[in-house]
């Protein structure tokens, strides 16, 4: 008891030197939740196929990983997968009573293939199939009961039963070992169980890995290390990292390409242990890992280290060119300053000064005094200054000392040819001075007293000011840098967050968000620089902070990336180098990014816990392909359904939206591949760079289509590009044979078209001689009415002309009978005077009958009724009170005579006409607008 408890007590001590005094730069982790990949939190084993992408074996089923997406497909039986393992391009898994063989479709999905099926019968009831391992043409299932060994050739099988359970299989370069409980170490030879060795070692250690090199069989035990197998029998095989090792309990293990080892435990993380024994890494959940229980280790294609975790998935990027120290704890704090200076690296940040050898596994130091914000750090004649918010250091190896404490301060700049130096600080600009080779604070620069964050000297007495929030100044100085005048602030440009100002080249920078200004030295104006001004286009502005390094680049941050532009020797134009590392990634500070050039090609980024080394010489991709992973096709507001990878495809005319996938498998967490593509017949330009690894593709029309997708990582372009080419099919309204019907039946219209207007205008020609015809007909009627009208008007001047006849008739009648009164009256008084002569009254008698008034009136009447029919009649008919007498009257009007006319007709005189014109419109109740004569004419 006492023993374990030393151990214990042991076991501690070595983990919290660990904790604390063991300070490293990791390479990048890689974090996947089971939140990011959908699916169970354990994940026992991983595999790569041909094409670089990566499969699980989950809780939930076999997960897939593309560098892009992650695609679960659920376990034949709904049981945990176990064990996966790809060969070439078919990816084989083990789970609950069950093993067999995903194979991918031509829409890029993979389908499940059983292989126990044909022997269900064989399988032990309750056994479940933890590793797969392949050799020559076999393929080898491992459970924990039995081996299933299966020839890829025959379809046939062979199956190894131990009298004891097996711990684990393994594969070496020429062999299959497997571990019996209880019974030793076994090799796989022509299809049935071998014993290697039943040493004690190994029935009652359990083997975690068997790898071979030149001097035999290397064995991993669980708890006791490692050990060489050979002819001379089991040796220790003793490395520095036993020490470490020894005390914890490891799960998994792998050797890796470069000959060292990964080591995988079950509440300490992984080590990384190199081929000479030493610990590369010691990674756990305190510095960067997402858990500390290592189910399954793989080394990919590009060597990144795959870790199947108890909870979730981490990749670590070993031959990224970018390495991280993060202070978990929190002591560092976020870095705002770096610099290498006499073999050690101080960062400065918002809790001080910290320094730590460079190079070396060491464990960052604070330096005394400086406790607080550190803004800069500058080297100037071999002296190291701190800008700090307490004002300014002089660091002396690891001790500081402050020469200014007036108000804080931002930056530091030398003046040529003197022992001067400015200084920015809160209120203003200072000078410091050497003085007896020690650097002292001189005096502040009277008469400019904003905070002086960023400013340049344009010449030895002209200095601009750039101040987040009220702009640029400008402003001259006297020659002994005592005093400031002339200070103007600049209208443009205005002032911008996150702004700041630089000199490079000779030439005063201004970045802010609309772009990157310089000063122009004629004016003395500020111009836009359309060269620096790009990389702020389409909304990637974060920061406008430059820096400037030792090697004269100049370096700008971004939202996707970090840029940096050098001058070319040729002609001294700025070139571009873009590093595609998002700023969420970099986890800067934005507006206080900064950069330290560490020698030629190694760079330190600081981010707000801790900070970032890359090295730019390293940043070359050439191994990676880009691919189509998958294609969905959509009506119209209906559901996406995937289609063939492989080969061109014809889609109805309604599947017209089309979401194509692409992906790199790549897996580096902080360089991310970037897509350009085009769709030739819809568009013939490339579109911009960008990170989205899919398009879609709305509403397309009909046509041929060819789709390219190309990729770059870093700087360098892949060298493949990705193509796929489809068709989307005509509706069948607009297909050849639909044309060929509209053809016909526009012939058929045109010929019906043209015979409807050979019939209209016939027609049209029918008419016009019908209405030709017609109005010839009216012309002749209206002839024939004009002399129909004619004949009337004849007819009526010869009807008033018979009236005036028988007017005159009837005058002539009336005088007659006149005469004949006369002379019967004269007669009578002559033969009164001659005594009554009887031939005189034979005479009287004669007269007498000649004159009878009715006999005139009834001549008159049935003349009048021959001229006009029936007028008497109508009259009476209508006013049958009238007399004989009042129709004569009529008569008479109706022969429109007037009354002196009509007086001696009737034998009375004009007043008596007229009195019976009366009574006859009292008879006839006429009104006094209606005249007599107008209505008897009417009748």
């Amino acid at each position: 008891m006492p023993k374990l408890f030393c151990v214990r007590i042991l076991t501690f001590i070595i983990l919290l030197i660990s904790f604390f005094g063991f300070s490293q730069e990791l390479p990048p982790i890689v974090k996947f939740n089971p939140v990011t990949y959908n699916a169970g939190n354990q994940n026992w084993m991983v595999a790569q196929d041909k094409n670089h992408i990566l499969y699980f074996a989950n809780n939930e089923g076999l997960l897939e990983y593309n560098g892009t997406n992650w695609t679960l497909y659920k376990s034949p039986n709904e049981t945990i997968i176990r064990s996966v393992k790809a060969i070439d391009d078919v990816v084989y898994t083990g789970s609950y009573m069950e093993f067999g063989y995903w194979k991918r479709m031509s829409n890029g999905r993979l389908v499940y293939h059983s292989l126990s099926k044909s022997i269900k019968n064989q399988i032990i009831d309750d056994e479940q199939f933890w590793n797969i391992l392949n050799f020559d043409k076999w393929v080898v299932f491992q459970s924990l009961n039995r081996i299933y060994i299966y020839d890829l050739e025959s379809k046939k099988y062979k199956i190894i039963t131990p009298k004891n359970n097996i711990t684990k299989s393994f594969k070496t370069d020429n062999a299959i070992y497997f571990q019996v409980n209880n019974e030793g170490l076994f090799e796989i030879e022509n299809g049935k169980s071998k014993l290697v060795s039943n040493d004690v070692l190994f029935k009652n250690n359990k083997i975690v890995n068997v790898i071979t090199d030149a001097y035999g069989l290397i064995i991993h035990t669980q708890t006791n290390g490692f050990f060489r197998l050979n002819k001379n029998g089991i040796s220790k095989y003793t490395t520095a990292a036993d020490s470490e090792l020894n005390f914890t309990s490891i799960y998994s293990s792998c050797q890796l390409n470069n000959g060292s080892f990964a080591i995988g435990t079950i509440s300490d993380g992984i080590y990384i242990v190199s081929k000479t024994g030493t610990i590369d890494y010691h990674i756990s959940q305190t510095n960067g890992l997402s858990n500390n229980t290592v189910l399954s280790l793989f080394e990919d294609a590009d060597r990144n280290l795959w870790i199947g975790l108890d909870n979730g998935i981490n990749c670590i990027n070993l031959q990224s060119p970018i390495k991280s120290f993060s202070d978990e704890s929190g002591k560092l704090g976020t870095v705002y300053a770096s610099v290498l200076f006499n073999g050690k690296l101080y960062v400065g940040t918002n809790q001080g000064l910290f320094y730590k050898l460079n190079n070396a596994s060491d464990t960052f130091h604070f330096i005394a005094g400086t406790k607080g914000q550190v803004w800069s750090l500058f080297v100037y004649q071999n002296t190291l200054f701190c800008g700090h918010d307490s004002g300014t250091f002089i660091i002396d190896n690891i001790s500081a000392k402050c020469i200014f404490n007036q108000s804080g301060t931002w930056k530091f700049q030398n003046i040529s040819n003197t022992n001067l130096l400015l200084q920015g600080n809160y209120y203003g600009i200072s000078v410091l001075e050497k003085k007896n080779n020690q650097w002292v604070f001189r005096n502040k620069i009277s008469g400019f007293n904003y905070s002086s964050k960023y400013f340049e000297l344009n010449t030895p007495n002209e200095i601009y000011v750039s101040h987040e929030y009220k702009g640029i100044f400008k402003f001259k100085i006297d020659n002994d840098f005592t005093k400031a005048f002339n200070v103007v602030k600049l209208n443009y440009p205005s002032k911008g967050k996150n702004a700041s100002l630089i000199k490079y080249n000779n030439t005063i920078y201004y970045a802010y968000k609309e772009g990157v200004l310089k000063l122009n030295y004629k004016n003395k104006t500020f111009e836009k620089d359309v060269t620096l001004s790009k990389i702020f286009t389409s909304d990637e502005f974060t920061s406008g902070k430059m820096i400037v390094d030792k090697s004269n680049k100049i370096w700008f941050f971004s939202k996707h990336y970090i840029y940096y532009f050098y001058r070319n020797k040729f002609n001294y134009e700025l070139k571009q180098n873009a590093i595609p590392i998002p700023s969420k990634f970099t986890n800067a500070l934005t507006g206080y990014e900064n950069i330290t050039q560490l020698n030629d090609y190694s760079y330190l980024i600081g981010t707000t816990d801790g900070y970032n080394t890359i090295n730019i010489n390293d940043l070359s991709f050439k191994n990676y392909k880009v691919f189509v992973s998958s294609i969905s096709v959509n009506e119209l507001n209906k559901k996406s359904s995937y289609i063939s990878i492989n080969d061109e495809v014809e889609l109805n005319h309604d599947e017209n939206n089309i979401t194509i996938n692409y992906s790199v498998a790549q897996f580096n967490k902080y360089i991310s591949a970037e897509y350009q593509y085009k769709l030739e017949g819809l568009q013939d330009n490339w579109s911009q760079w960008n990170n989205k690894p899919s398009v879609s593709f709305k509403n397309l029309s009909p046509g041929d289509y060819k789709f390219v997708v190309r990729s770059k990582i870093a700087n360098t372009n892949l060298e493949n590009t990705a193509v796929y080419n489809f068709t989307i099919s005509k509706p069948w309204y607009i297909t050849n044979f639909a044309l060929f019907i509209y053809l016909i039946g526009f012939v058929y219209l045109a010929f019906w078209i043209n015979k409807r207007y050979q019939d209209y205008y016939h027609q049209q020609r029918l008419k016009l001689i019908e209405e030709n015809n017609l109005l010839l007909e009216i012309k002749e009627l209206e002839n024939e009415q004009q002399l129909m009208k004619l004949r009337n008007d004849q007819l009526s001047m010869d009807v008033d002309a018979k009236n005036k006849e028988l007017a005159v008739s009837t005058m002539s009648l009336i005088k007659k009978d006149e005469l004949l009164s006369l002379i019967k009256e004269d007669l009578k008084k002559t033969a009164d005077e001659e005594n009554k002569n009887t031939s005189i009254k034979s005479v009287i008698t004669t007269i007498t009958k000649n004159i009878n008034n009715e006999d005139s009136w009834n001549v008159f009447k049935d003349a009048f009724d021959t001229v006009d029919k029936d007028f008497l009649k109508k009259l009476k008919g209508l006013h049958q009170s009238l007399t004989p007498n009042d129709l004569r009257l009529c008569a008479y009007l109706r022969l429109n005579l007037s009354s002196k006319e009509i007086a001696p007709l009737l034998n009375i005189s004009v007043r008596s006409v007229e009195i019976k014109r009366y009574r006859l419109r009292k008879k006839m109740n006429l009104s006094h607008e209606n005249g007599l004569a107008e209505y008897i004419l009417s009748i």
